[in-house]
């Protein structure tokens, strides 16, 4: 289990070569909720559909009444396309699903 403070680096599909040290248990809280929420197939779900899907899993002791949800789940999907795990149809607005 992590600890309160650890730290874990991130990157971004739209900065390839810049990392982010980031909080481990708000980031895996993050991670954990989005990838709930998200189909496997395309189109997926736009990113304020997804974030209004997730609230509802995250922790109120991580994030009060959704504080800085927003912030956390743009921060975790960058990462996670940039590793693959989730993809984005190319519309407007963008759509996102898991890449199983």
């Amino acid at each position: 289990m992590s600890k309160a403070g650890e730290k874990l680096e991130i990157e971004s599909i739209t900065s390839p070569h810049h990392k982010q040290r980031v909080d481990r248990v708000k980031y895996s809280a993050m991670r954990e909720a989005l990838l709930l929420v998200l189909p496997a197939t395309a189109p997926g779900l736009s990113v304020a559909e997804a974030k209004k899907a997730l609230l509802e899993h995250l922790s109120d002791d991580i994030f009060p009444g959704g504080a800085k949800a927003g912030w956390w789940l743009k921060a975790v999907q960058l990462d996670l396309e940039a590793k693959g795990i989730i993809a984005r149809e190319a519309t407007k607005p963008v759509r996102l699903y898991r890449v199983d």
